[in-house]
């Protein structure tokens, strides 16, 4: 575990923290808006080797959950194609990773050798050998290290992790969660072939995998079935998560819904089921108690990149090493997926180690 930082390496005393972001389609975009709206965050450097803003302006992408716009960046914000130009940046403190996950591993170490702060994108690698490379150079690197595993921070989500954790409803006897979508249009050359971006396994459906093991802890195996472009990552997955002594718990994820995005959950607890389902907008989470009115709980935050975003932004400005997801927790996540990679391959469970 990191030790907290001092003098330069969090510049102590500074309410601002300068971030560069590198990579500039819809997840660049998405991290661009919510630092914008970060109390203390400032936007110095962005890079992406094709895509830049022209006169400050950077026009909008299409995405699955936010929609697209143009951003004022300002005309003081520098503009680089290399991350070799952002990191020789010695105001740069945190850089933001929102590059295909090819280059997540080589830019993650680049950026970690010069000091900086890191928030790299899901998922952390293609390969657990090559997420534990960033995993050990996190352990001795000067900044910190966060994995963007987004649902941790989701309002309905985190509510459903604290939820959980106090036992606020009984012990949970079954969940249940789904995340579909089209297959991505907004990048067709990056998500062409599986090999290369992971498939829907690595790209979509590790939100719920992490999610489960953020809930219930690493599961014991999983049983997946699915269907897989080319041999390795399945586009569509229907994972059984194995704990002993329950609960049941499974996940559903995949490209193959002919339009628009979906995302849910269903827990039955022993004294109320909670159901989230987005396409409800402001009222997607409702608690449903026997012999009560059914409960709509709703949240001032849109989303979890915001708030994904100022919870790193504190902690670099505190000092404090981020504990809600770290790079071990990422690596997990990686490793769960591998497993139900090699179960839809073999049709068989799916032991999975302590981790």
């Amino acid at each position: 575990m990191n030790e907290p930082k001092t003098s330069r390496e969090t510049r102590a005393g500074r309410d601002v923290v300068n971030v560069a972001v590198v990579g500039l389609g819809f997840m660049g975009v998405t991290h661009l808006k919510a630092y914008l709206k970060a109390p203390g965050a400032r936007i110095v450097a962005v890079c992406d080797s094709v895509r830049v803003p022209v006169n400050g302006i950077l026009a909008g992408v299409q995405g699955n959950v936010t929609g697209s716009g143009d951003l004022d960046l300002g005309r003081e914000v520098k503009v680089c194609r290399e991350l070799q130009a952002v990191l020789a940046e010695p105001e740069v403190d945190l850089v933001d990773l929102c590059v295909p996950t090819p280059l997540h591993v080589e830019q993650s170490l680049a950026s970690l050798r010069q000091g900086k702060h890191v928030l790299c994108e899901k998922p952390l690698a293609l390969s657990t050998d090559q997420a534990r490379e960033i995993v050990n150079a996190a352990r001795t690197a000067r900044g910190f290290f966060m994995p963007a595993m987004c649902m941790r921070f989701w309002p309905g989500w985190a509510w459903l992790k604290q939820i959980v954790e106090k036992n606020t409803y009984g012990k949970v006897l079954s969940a249940g969660f789904r995340r579909l979508s089209a297959a991505p249009a907004w990048s067709a050359a990056t998500y062409s072939a599986a090999s290369s971006n992971g498939g829907a396994l690595l790209d979509l459906h590790i939100h719920d995998t992490d999610f489960v093991q953020f809930l219930f802890g690493r599961p014991r195996g999983v049983f997946s079935t699915g269907i897989a472009r080319d041999g390795a990552f399945p586009d569509h997955v229907l994972t059984q998560y194995l704990f002993p002594g329950g609960p049941v718990v499974h996940a559903e994820g995949g490209w193959l819904l002919a339009k628009g995005f979906h995302m849910s959950y269903t827990l039955h607890c022993e004294k109320a089921t909670l159901d989230y389902n987005l396409a409800r907008g402001a009222e997607a989470l409702h608690v449903i108690e026997s012999g009560r009115d059914l409960q709509v709980i709703k949240f001032d935050d849109p989303d979890g990149y915001a708030v994904e975003i100022r919870y790193l932004l504190e902690a670099i400005r505190t000092g404090q090493p981020p504990r809600v997801v770290t790079a071990q927790d990422g690596l997990s996540a990686i490793e769960i997926c591998e497993a139900e990679a090699a179960s839809v391959r073999t049709g068989k469970i799916v032991e999975l180690g302590k981790g």
